[in-house]
């Protein structure tokens, strides 16, 4: 019945997720969810009224531009400009997406023909590979390992795999890892991209979400980057609106006309009004994402504290909303994630989830209350791991 690309398809991590927590939900348990990625604070007033007033206005209703509304357009790109110090034109350099998962599952879709090698890090965003494959691409693994920072060893890629490599995907600060990347690192693929001629696709959705002072730098901002990469920015995390479906694509003019060519043949753009929301969220006050990092970081101290009281140590992480975390010695990562589930009520995703070198660890959301986040800590206390 179905296509063969369905079904080589594994099911999807996050809705497998959600299919095991009801099932426990179904028994009456109170399920602290620290799974999916998913704010659970609202999207900041200013942004919603925005959108309130586009809704009522009819030029919003027609079919909008494929490229995106260049009023957006220019706001992303000024934003830009105003965050990481870059010169875009608004114009050739920037394309609106419907999300930057959108952005990550078609991209390859202008660059791979089949049977062309993409770049995927593993452990990494499942819809890295997923979108390989729909191109009829085959992916070769670049390990992220704790040895290396969670960074690929660019060395390490055979030849037989680069003398077929077409594009690859980078994604830091990173999910599921919650790694960051320096930008000396970004030079080294720069100069790797360059000489093997393959294009990079760095996935910055995680660019705001950042603790402790630190700041993360854009890929585009290295020397020759702009040559030969496409950068993506979520609007999902940095401003609670994943249910929106907003994002934009930044980099050379030529990938970003193939790019569109792509979507302009497959969606007919997104909605209007929720782009003038964007435009509110890009050029009003940052103080709103400002105390979104405060309240993750009082979360992640809180369960950073628990874990080490239970003798699981993890570093800080600076960026993301996300803990990285080994799980107990006897534990596979499935194993450990079914336990948490089973006997204290908590989602928590499986590293191998995000690939097969995500074995051995587990990916805490930071999406509850302090009071809920303490509640888990308790819980996984009184498992006595």
């Amino acid at each position: 019945m179905y296509s063969d690309r369905i079904n080589r398809l594994p099911p999807y991590l996050f809705a497998a997720i959600d299919e095991a927590k009801a099932k426990v939900r179904a028994k009456g348990v109170d399920v602290i969810d620290l799974g999916v990625g998913d704010p659970d604070q609202p999207t900041p007033a200013h942004i919603v009224e925005s959108m309130c007033e586009a809704v009522r206005d009819p030029s919003t209703h027609q079919y909008p531009s494929y490229t995106g509304m260049i009023e957006f357009r220019k706001a992303a790109a000024d934003w830009c400009k105003q965050s990481r110090g870059l010169d875009i034109d608004p114009a050739t350099e920037t394309l609106t997406l419907i999300g930057s998962k959108e952005g990550v599952a078609h991209v390859p879709l202008a660059f791979i023909n089949p049977g062309d090698v993409v770049l995927c890090p593993d452990p990494g965003y499942p819809v890295y590979k997923i979108g390989t494959q729909f191109a009829g691409g085959k992916e070769h693994i670049m390990p992220l390992l704790d040895e290396n920072d969670f960074l690929p060893d660019l060395e390490a890629i055979p030849k037989d795999a680069l003398s077929k490599a077409k594009l690859m995907f980078i994604n830091y600060p990173n999910n599921p890892t919650s790694a960051t990347a320096d930008l000396k690192f970004f030079e080294e693929v720069v100069q790797f991209a360059r000489e093997h001629n393959i294009v990079v696709v760095h996935d910055n959705a995680y660019s705001e979400m950042v603790y402790d002072g630190y700041q993360s730098p854009s890929f585009l901002s290295v020397d020759g980057a702009m040559d030969i990469s496409i950068e993506l920015y979520s609007m999902s995390k940095t401003y609670n609106m994943t249910g929106w479906r907003l994002g934009f694509a930044v980099g050379n003019k030529d990938l970003i006309a193939g790019f569109g060519k792509v979507k302009s043949n497959i969606d007919s753009g997104a909605f209007d009004a929720i782009q003038r929301a964007g435009i509110t969220a890009l050029t009003s006050s940052q103080q709103c994402v400002a105390d979104m990092n405060d309240i993750y970081t009082e979360r992640r101290d809180v369960l950073l504290k628990g874990l080490s009281e239970m003798g699981i140590d993890v570093k800080p992480p600076k960026a993301t909303f996300y803990v990285w975390a080994p799980v107990p010695e006897g534990y596979d990562s499935m194993g450990f994630s079914k336990l948490l589930l089973e006997n204290a009520g908590i989602v928590a995703t499986p590293g191998v989830g995000f690939g097969q070198y995500g074995e051995g660890y587990i990916r805490f959301a930071l999406t509850q209350t302090v009071p809920r986040m303490n509640e888990a800590v308790d819980r996984m206390s009184k498992l006595k791991l």
